[in-house]
């Protein structure tokens, strides 16, 4: 199958260029798009979780994926890298029009996603690299790391009366959890937060 792939970034763009240029190609090429994939979201967004993501699962070896050019896939050279190995390791050919990108099945595509593969594993190993220096920095500097003490939303904040009733009534918290559906530990959490005397009521 031809896949035409679009995507702009905001409601106020049009995908209609994208879909032109596109069809033009086809039209210089005798090419015919079986199925046309069209979202509007942030490039930044992860790839894998956007409508690519689901088309690039379900296509098969030798199907086409067609776009305006490589910065409709992401908007980091990270991310373009992820998608064309991903497209590359799967046989599925990737073309753009702007650039002129052709990866399909042969030796210099298969060399690509060999420098592909290699190119983002270095970046992966550069990005954990980086955050394990920024957050070692940063407890050297003395900053408590993570949430603060008691930011995080409990699941339970809805049920807080019926907690406290429940607790008043000399239920266990093995009890109340049952009945709220949650875990002992989540309750546990809850109850810690509010401190002893809430707990008490």
């Amino acid at each position: 199958m031809t896949y035409g792939y679009i995507r702009v970034s905001t409601d106020k763009q049009t995908v209609e260029n994208q879909r032109f240029e596109i069809k033009r190609f086809c039209a210089t090429q005798g090419l015919r798009v079986d199925k046309w994939i069209e979202e509007t979201v942030s490039g930044t967004k992860p790839w894998a979780r956007r409508r690519l993501g689901k088309l690039l699962r379900h296509a098969h070896g030798g199907d086409l994926l067609l776009c305006s050019e490589l910065s409709r896939l992401g908007r980091s050279l990270f991310m373009i890298l992820e998608v064309l190995n991903h497209c590359l390791q799967r046989d599925i050919r990737v073309w753009t029009i702007k650039d002129n990108y052709r990866l399909g099945d042969d030796i210099p595509s298969k060399v690509l996603a060999f420098a592909l593969g290699i190119s983002a594993e270095i970046e992966r190993n550069l990005i954990s690299q980086r955050t394990r220096e920024a957050l070692a920095r940063r407890r050297a500097e003395g900053c408590r790391l993570g949430r603060p003490l008691g930011s995080r939303s409990s699941s339970l904040t809805p049920h807080a009366e019926t907690v406290h009733r429940l607790l008043a009534q000399g239920l266990s918290r093995a009890r109340i959890a049952r009945r709220l559906h949650v875990s002992v530990e989540t309750l546990r959490r809850f109850l810690a937060q509010r401190g002893a005397d809430w707990e008490i009521g």
